[in-house]
């Protein structure tokens, strides 16, 4: 049997027409991984800096929280730094749970019709970049006293 020369052995990259769902995997994938590094090594230089004591603390939070009126630029510029890496990883989280719902969906047998996968793909940005923006929303609302 003589087989095509011009076609590729295996499906590859070139092959496939990208979609939202392969979006959503490859998101799947990656937000957890900032969950698992960036969020899980803030949990425990936190959970050290509660051991270590009050001083430990302190340094903690001119660090990642809030620097105060005495702060150094450099503890300025960490606070930015650790506020864009919040909202990166509470996208993560929300995108992550999201797709996790989506994943047990199909788990059970639902949503394999191409124009269901593509919706419930789409929905999954949406709804994670919602939930984002409404705790984004809610925690400057807090701090600028609305």
């Amino acid at each position: 049997m003589a087989q095509n020369s011009k076609r590729p052995i295996s499906p590859h990259l070139q092959v496939y027409k990208w979609g939202p769902h392969m979006a959503v995997s490859i998101f799947h994938r990656a937000t957890g991984f900032v969950l698992a590094t960036a969020g899980m090594l803030t949990l425990l230089w936190w959970l050290a800096s509660i051991a270590g004591g009050p001083e430990s603390y302190a340094t903690f939070q001119a660090w990642v929280v809030a620097a105060g009126d005495e702060a150094t630029t450099a503890q300025i510029a960490s606070n930015w730094f650790f506020r864009i890496a919040a909202l990166g990883i509470t996208f993560s989280f929300f995108q992550h749970v999201a797709s996790g719902v989506r994943h047990l969906l199909l788990d059970v047998g639902a949503g394999y019709e191409l124009t269901q996968n593509r919706t419930w793909s789409i929905a999954v940005f949406i709804v994670s970049l919602s939930a984002t923006a409404l705790v984004v929303l809610l925690t400057a609302s807090r701090f600028l006293g609305v």
